[in-house]
């Protein structure tokens, strides 16, 4: 996911978006503990993906 995708989008859609991605970051913890995560790459770019939500949605309730 690129940030010039997210910029886009309005600050409802942002904010469905982070519920998501946190959704998947704890289930990709939970299968990392649990030794049923193969490629461990995943949760550091969902971390990413996280990262750059948030981002957008500071930008967007700044304007």
């Amino acid at each position: 996911m690129k940030y010039i995708d997210i910029q886009t989008k309005s600050v409802e859609e942002l904010t469905a978006m982070l519920k998501e991605k946190k959704l998947e970051i704890f289930t990709l913890n939970a299968k990392q503990k649990t030794m049923q995560l193969t490629n461990t790459s995943e949760l550091r770019v969902a971390k990413k993906d996280l990262a750059r939500i948030k981002t957008a949605i500071t930008a967007a309730q700044s304007k």
